[in-house]
């Protein structure tokens, strides 16, 4: 038998070899691939051996501050994304997940925490914003921060018009979504349902039918609210997190929904995982489904196999001392 050589094989190894900065960037590579699986204990293990070597990895820190943001750290989310950012004060993703973490924080902290939080929230929001007028993500944070907040920190819903305007050009579904909870804000339901319409025939988007099903369905519109959700469910064709979305409301509709069940198992068993809907937390609201059905064991194995992909998220703990 004539045995070839792995010349791939053998690049690889001398590239990491030789060049620490590409090892770096296979373990950012793979730590993110963790982290979209919903795999954040082995993404946490890969991102400390990381930053061990590399103590000033921008990269490995907002990925580690993703990590713990998504098992609800906050306070490591905050270190690590603080790390990032000194390390790289002007990359906007990384301003976005800090405004996220101490958002975070913020939602569980006192009155006086509570308010020196929410003025670095919209700091590092406007900061990600003013890095990068592309981050629709961040601008979509921001527009939420300014309709929630109140004036003394930043927020006022003029500011959420004023940026809706901004967006309108480049962003025009996420425009009329932020429009509609401007009109939220001010109480008009009317106009707040013809701006989430104006948002699905702007962007045709599995979000923007989602939105439109949770209006309905805060509104006690129940058909409405099924019917919206289920043009979302068929226009999500990547079958992402958006499934995740679409179950949590027909939950609040119904506890047992089969079909959130069935939404939930096809996001789990999807290539379109990721933390905008963790893994682990996915199966938890699984669970919560089976045991409410009467289906104890389905549910126990649901919360094990969250508490096995993230050891440290309380509420898989909680979940499994329930039985």
């Amino acid at each position: 038998m004539i045995h070839k050589i792995n010349w791939t094989g053998v690049r690889l190894v001398l590239l990491l070899a030789f060049f620490p900065g590409a090892r770096l960037l296979a373990d950012s590579a793979q730590a993110n691939s963790l982290l979209q699986q919903g795999r954040v204990d082995e993404a946490r293990s890969v991102l400390q051996s990381s930053l061990a070597a590399q103590p000033r990895d921008a990269q490995a820190h907002q990925l580690l501050c993703r990590v713990y943001y998504a098992q609800e750290i906050a306070d490591a989310a905050i270190h690590e994304c603080e790390l990032a950012a000194s390390n790289d004060s002007g990359n906007s993703s990384t301003q976005m997940w800090l405004g996220r973490a101490y958002g975070m924080k913020a939602s569980h902290a006192n009155p006086i925490t509570a308010f020196s939080l929410a003025r670095k929230v919209r700091y590092a929001f406007e900061r990600a914003v003013q890095l990068d007028p592309e981050n629709i993500q961040a601008m979509s944070d921001l527009g939420e921060f300014y309709v929630d907040a109140p004036a003394i920190v930043g927020g006022g819903l003029d500011k959420g018009r004023a940026l809706a305007d901004r967006m309108q050009a480049h962003f025009p579904a996420q425009a009329h979504r932020l429009l509609a909870l401007v009109a939220n804000g001010n109480k008009d339901d009317v106009t707040a349902e013809a701006e989430f319409k104006r948002a699905v025939v702007a962007g045709r988007t599995p979000a923007a039918y989602i939105d439109l099903g949770q209006f309905y369905q805060q509104h006690g519109q129940t058909q409405k609210a099924v019917e919206a959700l289920q043009a979302g469910i068929e226009a999500d064709r990547r079958k992402d997190a958006t499934l995740v979305d679409a179950a949590s409301i027909l939950t609040k509709m119904d506890p047992s929904s089969q079909l959130a069940e069935s939404l939930l198992r096809e996001y789990l068993s999807s290539a379109a995982k990721s933390d905008d809907a963790p893994a682990f937390k996915v199966r938890i609201q699984l669970g919560d489904i089976l045991k409410r059905r009467g289906d104890l064991a389905g549910a126990r194995r649901e919360y094990v196999t969250a508490d096995n992909l993230a050891s440290n998220y309380a509420p898989a703990h909680k979940a499994i001392q329930g039985f």
